[in-house]
């Protein structure tokens, strides 16, 4: 007995040495995590801010193409967006109730408080054309479609079609006439 555990215990540590030297040593785990892309640590967690006291006039939405992410701004003048609200949802619905379906993987869910009207005159400054395509975003890597979900007197949302659930920052710039709502959604993670 005590000699078939020798020859298995034997056996044994001969098949780990032979798997280990047959093993690259670039194939080996370990420790440390690869960097994050681009140095992106943002996260796809719900973002939302409270930054102006008054409502703002939505005038515009546009975006933009960067190496390591696309970019959606939203321009809002007067007292600016009192405050706002992204993150990713399974569905989205109009302001009607009708569901709406987005190009992409995963959607984002916009929304904010700001007025399509003007403040002073009761005009309305955000119509686009087609609100089912509120910007092109043909050719773009990670967007696929922003689509306006309705919304005129004091509040607006927005679905956004991106390829994948990823990461994405929101923050604010304000140049004193004009306050933006800037949304970057990542290539990668």
């Amino acid at each position: 007995m005590a000699h078939r555990r020798s020859w298995l215990t034997t056996l044994t540590a001969a098949l780990a040495a032979a798997i280990l030297s047959a093993t690259p040593a670039a194939a080996a785990p370990t420790s440390t995590s690869a960097a994050p892309y681009c140095g992106i640590t943002w996260g796809s967690q719900s973002k939302s801010g409270d930054p102006a006291s008054g409502y703002g006039a939505l005038t515009g939405a546009r975006a933009g193409r960067h190496d390591c992410f696309d970019r959606l701004v939203f321009d809002v003048r007067s007292a600016g967006v009192r405050s706002y609200i992204v993150s990713y949802l399974d569905g989205f619905e109009d302001i009607e109730g009708n569901p709406v379906t987005v190009r992409g993987g995963a959607g984002l869910w916009i929304s904010m408080d700001a007025s399509a009207l003007d403040p002073d005159t009761g005009d309305l400054v955000f119509h686009p054309a087609n609100p089912a395509e509120v910007v092109n975003v043909t050719g773009y890597r990670t967007f696929r479609q922003l689509h306006d979900l309705g919304g005129r007197v004091l509040h607006n949302s927005f679905a956004l079609g991106v390829r994948a659930r990823l990461p994405f920052r929101v923050f604010e710039v304000d140049d004193g006439a004009t306050k933006r709502i800037v949304i970057d959604v990542a290539h990668a993670w």
